[in-house]
């Protein structure tokens, strides 16, 4: 190693480590497939754009506002 900083040793750690895996990545690879899951497929099919679809472009501070005072009880 050129280098033993700790940034570089961190890394080196990590990366034989990464290298050297196995199960590992399949593991990984479960794992990147369910956070896409979640964060993408999710989002577009059951969190549509509220906002977009009933404020105005640009006045939508005004609608949050008013809906939020008219639900205040």
């Amino acid at each position: 190693m050129a280098k033993d900083g700790f940034w570089s040793r961190a890394f080196h750690l990590y990366y034989d480590g990464f290298r050297s895996m196995t199960l590992g990545r399949t593991l990984w690879a479960v794992i990147l497939i369910k956070l896409f899951i979640i964060f993408v497929v999710l989002k577009l099919f059951f969190f549509p754009n509220f906002l977009s679809q009933h404020a105005e472009e640009g006045g939508e501070a005004d609608f949050v506002a008013n809906e939020l005072l008219q639900r205040t009880p």
